[in-house]
């Protein structure tokens, strides 16, 4: 069972800390991003109990679409854990000016978690850009749950989201909205949906689910080439 710590960018820290796939005309490309955040969240749901979190990755990235990386940040909904570990691979790339598509795996460790969390599992995703909406699905593909009847395709994840800027100074809002469904989760439905404002890497931002509270946080994303 995921005991409710996995049900959101997509919630914040992680669409700062997520690969972003841009054409480029060099054949291959490392970046590295680094993210801060007052809350770390996910589909809505707090995975530092609204402690702040401090996120890192690496991706790798070619002109063909494939990409690769890996991602970390503090977290703590499980007994002993400190962090989490993402590795994911992909592919993505442009239809045309102005639809883009993304699919890849994704896999969600804990190493230090307590052995009876049952903590690890991976997603299947994809996702397609049409302008400034971009919608979503993620099915689970494996976990560690034992006892808990969950298999391939036992929770599944869509999401919708709207980016649009505010004014000429690179201000940006964003919309999102999801629903996570399936027995993995313990509860049949989640929908959680926020609103965020984003400039030179800073971001505010508002979210909420249909199971808790609204949640406030803030926080700052800054990327590097290698």
């Amino acid at each position: 069972m995921l005991k409710l710590k996995k049900t959101i960018a997509i919630s914040a820290i992680a669409l700062m800390g997520a690969t972003s796939l841009t054409s480029t005309a060099v054949h291959a490309e490392v970046t590295a991003n680094a993210a801060a955040t007052s809350n770390y969240l996910w589909r809505g749901q707090e995975q530092t109990g609204g402690d702040a979190a401090i996120s890192g990755g690496i991706d790798y990235a070619n002109e063909s679409g494939f990409y690769a990386g890996t991602w970390a940040s503090n977290a703590s909904w499980a007994d002993e854990m400190t962090y989490e570990l993402d590795l994911y691979a992909g592919f993505g790339g442009d239809i045309n000016e102005s639809v883009s598509y993304d699919v890849g795996y994704i896999y969600y460790a804990y190493p230090d978690a307590a052995s009876e969390a049952d903590a690890d599992f991976s997603e299947i995703y994809g996702s397609l850009s049409i302008e400034s909406f971009t919608f979503g699905a993620s099915i689970l593909a494996t976990t560690d749950a034992s006892g808990d009847d969950t298999d391939f395709g036992d929770s599944l994840y869509l999401n919708a989201d709207y980016a649009f800027p505010i004014g000429s100074n690179g201000t940006e809002m964003a919309l999102h909205i999801g629903h996570y469904s399936g027995d993995f989760i313990g509860d049949s439905n989640i929908l959680d949906y926020g609103v965020s404002i984003s400039k030179d890497g800073f971001t505010f931002g508002l979210s909420d689910t249909d199971i808790d509270d609204i949640k406030v946080y803030v926080g700052y994303a800054v990327d590097f080439t290698l």
